[in-house]
């Protein structure tokens, strides 16, 4: 028996029988949190859609446990399988307890009567989701963030082999975006649930996901784990980037480095620069920025936003040569920001050039 626990294959996708997205292909094993990113409107909820039987798969297959996804019955379908979608629901006089109750509906009878068991799953549900006070509260009067939480407490209660939501931390402030995203980890990991998303956060996803699906139109454009996935030329094509920079480290978006000559120097070591840098490039200001080793947390974001960069190699003692072009650099400028440095014996030179900033009346200190 297969070892995965969703298997697509040969997946077309779309509406009205027409595919938009073809040859869909990748397996999912039992516990894998796998994350589908790319632009609005690529096909993401269309893809969720489809392997939830929300939309009529156009061609290829999708196997679930080793079943066909076509020859289950919606109450086998429930069972295995809660689906969170972005679609808000319509619902009439119900509180958020009975939203989160209706998961238990595949395990009650025609009548839908709880039992005590099923009574105690639902407030364990509202629990897990720290949704506990919301259970009497009208589901149309709380906010969109709260009735996120409430349908994944259904979803939850449910108890399902995997979870599939549409971009699920949608309307959620930071606080809950992390609870959300906690609570579905631990639940991956801990109770070898599958969980399938779409997230626009892709910081997020690449923290989170076992593995990526990036859409893109027409077709997927690569799949794989995270660190394949989030470089900067797979996101800028991804994406389509073309004004600014996706910084694989800190998997942020960066704005684009100010143009034109510039005029201010930094000099900083082990990431005392980075809020520099920033403000810097908040202001518009081209800025150079040294002198730096590679390996540097400073050099890695000064790559993207610092008009140039003076280096030093790896491990070595800063040269004269690396010196001379710290003082051109400093010569060519009105101001050198002296934002901290760690110093020790490969670097020592670079309090001369501060000292040397100072004498010229440049040196500014942050």
């Amino acid at each position: 028996m297969s070892e995965n626990f969703f298997e697509i294959n040969k997946l077309s996708v779309g509406y009205n029988k027409k595919a938009l997205i073809e040859d869909i292909c990748f397996d999912i094993k039992r516990g894998e949190i796998v994350t589908l990113i790319g632009p609005n409107g690529a096909g993401k909820s269309t893809i969720l859609k489809s392997i939830t039987r929300q939309l009529e798969i156009i061609n290829g297959n999708v196997v679930l446990d080793g079943g066909n996804l076509k020859d289950l019955s919606f109450k086998e379908l429930a069972v295995k399988m809660a689906v969170v979608l972005t679609e808000r629901i319509k619902t009439e006089l119900m509180t958020c307890y009975d939203i989160v109750a209706t998961g238990r509906y595949p395990y009650t009878g025609r009548l839908g009567i709880l039992s005590y068991e099923d009574q105690e799953k639902v407030e364990a549900a509202l629990a897990a989701v720290h949704a506990t006070e919301l259970g009497g509260r009208d589901f149309s009067a709380i906010s969109d963030g709260q009735r996120q939480r409430v349908l994944l407490a259904r979803a939850i209660c449910q108890e399902p082999d995997a979870i599939i939501l549409d971009e699920p931390t949608s309307f959620l402030d930071v606080k809950y975006k992390l609870e959300l995203l906690s609570i579905l980890r631990g639940m991956a990991k801990e109770n070898n649930i599958t969980v399938i998303m779409s997230l626009h956060e892709i910081d997020l996803a690449q923290k989170i996901s076992d593995k990526i699906v990036c859409v893109k139109g027409d077709r997927i454009y690569r799949y794989g784990k995270p660190e394949e996935i989030f470089d900067e030329e797979t996101i800028r094509g991804l994406y389509e980037i073309d004004n600014g920079f996706f910084d694989p480290l800190y998997g942020s978006i960066e704005l684009p480095r100010p143009e034109g000559e510039p005029k201010t120097m930094v000099i900083s070591s082990s990431g005392k620069g980075i809020k520099t840098y920033r403000m810097l490039q908040k202001e518009n200001t081209p800025f150079i920025a040294g002198i730096l080793y590679p390996g540097d947390t400073d050099y890695q974001l000064a790559r993207l936003l610092a008009t140039e960069i003076i280096e030093e190699k790896p491990f070595c003692g800063i040269s004269e040569s690396a010196m001379e072009k710290a003082r051109a650099a400093m010569k060519r400028c009105d101001r050198v920001i002296y934002a901290g440095a760690d110093i020790g014996t490969y670097n020592k030179e670079i309090l001369d050039l501060v000292e040397e900033a100072r004498k010229e009346g440049k040196l500014e200190e942050y």
